[in-house]
């Protein structure tokens, strides 16, 4: 594996992060603060999403347990634009600095820093094409996602079966929206930062980290609400199922996480090892601590923790394991972006805490102000009753 990767990495060239950019140009802070907000704005875009995939499948799914608990993931979704909106100001002040494929030169034939294997990509990885995708994704779930959350509200009001009937249509639509866009979005937001590098799992991959990041964001939200009092419609067999939602899907990213290194590792191609070689031998070893901290958070700690059937209806084993999953499943994402974009010079302190806070700042107001002016609970669900007597 190192064999034929490390003739590659002199190929990867300046998109490494190495100390010097590149065309020469010397590391800026900003560069550091850009990385930081796209990775929160991806991030939270997935937990936000998450949350309205959780209600489709489970209309189509007929699924009653989840009636109680609907409003909370359904809140999520309406950071959709904001994040939307976020991410075109991103990259257009830091495309450069984030994208190794946005520099002009590396397509031009005549430039000394022309680059084969990107120049093969520009007909995909161009800015106007991919500003069009990012456009278009950011619509398709908020359209899709405003109709369920409209006929939601107006069942509340109205009551009738014929508001279900239409949102188990509007929820298949955008599975099937989503199916898709979930995958192309991973490879524009988060595979083309490592331009020269690809792999057949990673839509796959990134949904899973962002699935068990949603889910583990709805169970917090949820208890927290239930803790104050909101919520008391919510019983342990709620609990016990949305943390065997954690648990089985903790195992699922793990199985996924596996299968891509293993891939790679056994087949020892230089153009997929580099992937792991600069996370674990790059940059003079700096991600490899994290490479390992983020194996033990998001598959060893939930799958021991959530073994057991008691561990799953207890509140407080429930918030240790969404506090830690949702640490690791950031410093996954944070290993997928800044070893090509930073390399040696990232680091945490107060710009990776600040950005996180600002995000997570403006995640909870806009959900908290959606929770404070609707009904927690759906007034005239056709499921609510089945809901209300869940037992397992």
């Amino acid at each position: 594996m190192v064999a034929s990767g490390s003739g590659h990495e002199a190929a990867h060239g300046a998109h490494g992060g190495d100390a010097a950019e590149a065309g020469g140009h010397a590391f800026h802070w900003t560069k550091r603060l850009y990385v930081n907000l796209w990775l929160n704005n991806v991030w939270f875009t997935g937990i936000a999403v998450i949350g309205v995939f959780f209600v489709a499948f489970n209309y189509v799914a007929y699924a009653g347990w989840s009636a109680a608990i609907q409003r909370v993931p359904m809140a999520f979704g309406n950071f959709l634009p904001v994040a939307g909106v976020l991410a075109l100001i991103i990259f257009f002040l830091g495309n450069h600095d984030i994208f190794h494929w946005t520099h002009h030169e590396l397509v031009d034939p005549a430039s000394k820093e022309y680059d084969k294997i990107i120049a093969g990509k520009s007909g995909y990885l161009n800015v106007p094409f991919f500003v069009i995708r990012l456009v278009v994704y950011y619509v398709l779930w908020y359209l899709v996602y405003s109709l369920i959350k409209k006929q939601s509200l107006e069942e509340d009001v109205h009551g009738g079966d014929s508001y279900w009937h239409k949102n188990t249509v509007y929820a298949a639509i955008f599975l099937v929206i989503f199916g898709v866009t979930s995958s192309t979005g991973a490879w524009d937001w988060v595979m083309s930062i490592d331009p020269h590098w690809f792999s057949t799992l990673f839509g796959w991959y990134m949904f899973a980290s962002w699935f068990v990041s949603g889910l583990a964001a709805i169970t917090l939200v949820v208890l927290l609400l239930k803790d104050s009092g909101l919520l008391k419609i919510v019983n342990t067999n709620h609990l016990h199922d949305l943390g065997k939602f954690i648990f089985a899907f903790s195992i699922f990213w793990s199985y996924l996480w596996i299968a891509q290194f293993l891939l790679i590792w056994y087949a020892n191609l230089p153009e997929e090892t580099i992937y792991f070689l600069e996370r674990l031998e790059g940059h003079g070893g700096i991600y490899r601590p994290l490479f390992f901290v983020n194996i033990g958070l998001n598959f060893f700690f939930p799958f021991l923790v959530l073994m057991t059937r008691e561990a799953k209806r207890q509140s407080i084993f429930l918030k240790i394991v969404c506090v830690a999953v949702l640490s690791g499943h950031w410093i996954d994402f944070y290993l997928m972006m800044s070893p090509a974009t930073l390399g040696p010079n990232a680091g945490f302190g107060l710009m990776e805490i600040g950005t996180f806070l600002f995000y997570l700042g403006l995640f909870a107001l806009i959900v908290g102000t959606y929770l404070s002016k609707h009904l927690l609970i759906p007034r005239n669900h056709p499921m609510i009753e089945e809901s209300i007597h869940h037992t397992i």
